[in-house]
């Protein structure tokens, strides 16, 4: 099922301005056609109850009356209807009175009202639909004689009907107008909405833009402060979090800076000490079995650690030229196949314990820097046969890249040992520096550093290092490298 993508908050904003100004406009409007629909028809059945009442009192009624003197009376209030013609109906006893020829009583005439009137001598009205579903209003008002102050009824109650029909066409025309005004208020309101949204989310884009500047490493952004309400405030609040990030990336720049710069001096500083030491201990060690067996062991000891040393002080030299950006690429056209096998066998690894693989019908060249890739190679092989097993299997072949067709053909090179594996705790850290996954082997050969190199050349002639546990076991690490370099 396909998801709908969320609204963005521009969207979001402007439909919500509109739905608080149609609310409104709704609300006002249900209760402004409400009160004026009560006004109406209230001024309406209080001027014909008013009407009715004082046209019967202005008649003189005397009883008995019979059916030509009523329907004279129903007559003569017909025509004196007020605010609308009306029709009058009359009860007195048996007798019945219409103004109209027929009938002589009308539907509209309840027995509800006609208890209601009986009730109250003052009279009493209903809103009431006809036979045709048209509102008309009927109003109830006996005939009375004052006797010591006290209204008593004469036993005549007339009934006079009128049409609604006015208000209703009234109220309509209100209910369309408000329909017909709607819309244009809906549009009207759109434009305070548009500046409204505009207004809120200009600071936001500010933001934004800024917050992707830092991301960058623009950490000089900043954002110009608006007003002082809430917005303003997290522009601060921004303001100050920058402020504050850039000072500690600028103190931890520096000190990664002299970090390096005194690893870099130290290591040059010792290399000529080094070297002198390193003559020194190999003529010793040569002659190391005309000595005691104490002294020869005490000989052979310093020249192992004298050994280590100039490999750690080498190391180092290498890695803060990588931090330096001073390393550089010196490119040839190298057979890959050749170049493994003198890796090998300049390090005595071509005894059995390494296994090159590579397609005999395909040969496999690329334009890299020998002596970088000898140094990747020895790294990857020589911690196979330490820290895995053999045997170690070397394979070299060609192949896509990570991105498929887009990288083309690369040069993949990978080495398995035939150990354990890789820990899955220490595999995310297996090219950090000076990193060893045993701390038991503190003062083994490896200076820490030889991934981290390995590393840093592959990326240095556009590739990369990755490490991983095979299917059947034992660590695999693939050096993925464009086939041509470039410098």
């Amino acid at each position: 099922m396909r998801r709908i993508a969320p609204l963005g908050l521009r969207t979001r904003l402007i439909a919500a301005f509109l739905l608080v100004a149609a609310i409104t406009a709704v609300s006002t409007a249900a209760l402004t056609y409400q009160k004026a629909r009560t006004a109406i028809l209230t001024q309406t059945q209080d001027t014909a109850v008013s009407t009715l009442r004082d046209q019967i009192e202005q008649e003189g009624i005397q009883l008995p009356m019979d059916q030509k003197e009523l329907q004279g009376r129903v007559i003569d209030l017909a025509k004196r209807g007020k605010p609308h013609p009306w029709t009058i109906f009359a009860e007195y006893g048996a007798l019945r009175a219409s103004s109209n020829v027929s009938p002589a009583t009308s539907a509209v005439v309840t027995d509800a009202l006609r208890n209601k009137v009986t009730a109250h001598p003052h009279g009493a009205f209903q809103r009431v639909e006809d036979r045709s579903g048209n509102p008309c209003l009927v109003v109830a008002m006996p005939a009375v004689f004052v006797r010591d102050g006290v209204r008593q009824a004469t036993g005549v109650v007339y009934y006079a009907t009128m049409p609604l029909d006015t208000e209703q066409a009234t109220v309509k025309a209100m209910v369309d107008a408000a329909q017909q005004g709607a819309v244009p208020g809906l549009a009207i309101a759109l434009i305070p909405a548009l500046l409204a949204a505009r207004s809120v989310l200009r600071p936001v884009r500010d933001m934004r833009t800024a917050a992707r500047q830092l991301g960058r490493g623009r950490l000089d952004t900043r954002i110009e402060v608006r007003g002082a309400d809430e917005l303003a405030g997290l522009a601060r609040t921004f303001n100050e979090t920058a402020r504050a990030l850039e000072q500690s990336v600028t103190e931890l720049r520096e000190a990664e800076v002299r970090a390096r710069r005194f690893a870099a001096d130290v290591s040059h500083e010792l290399r000529t000490p080094l070297a002198g030491m390193l003559a020194v201990t190999e003529v010793l060690d040569e002659d190391a079995e005309h000595f005691d067996p104490d002294t020869a062991k005490a000989l052979r000891l310093i020249s192992a650690e004298t050994g280590k040393l100039a490999v750690l002080v080498e190391d180092l030299m290498e890695i803060s030229r990588f931090d330096a950006r001073a390393a550089e690429l010196n490119l040839d056209d190298v057979d890959l196949a050749e170049a493994v096998g003198k890796t090998l066998e300049r390090r005595h690894w071509d005894d059995g314990r390494v296994a090159v693989v590579t397609d005999p019908d395909v040969e496999v060249r690329a334009r890299l820097d020998p002596r970088r890739f000898d140094v990747v190679l020895a790294n990857l092989v020589g911690n196979a046969l330490k820290h895995g097993s053999a045997p170690v299997r070397v394979t070299v072949r060609t192949g896509p890249g990570p991105d498929g067709d887009a990288d083309g053909e690369r040069l993949l090179i990978e080495v398995a040992d035939s150990g354990p594996g890789i820990a899955p705790e220490v595999l995310p850290h297996i090219f950090d520096r000076f990193f060893k996954a045993d701390a038991a082997r503190t003062r083994s050969a490896g200076s820490g550093l030889g991934l981290a190199i390995s590393l840093e050349n592959a990326r240095l002639h556009g590739g990369t290092l990755r490490a991983a546990n095979g299917p059947a076991g034992g660590a695999v690490f693939t050096l993925d490298m464009p086939l041509e370099a470039r410098a």
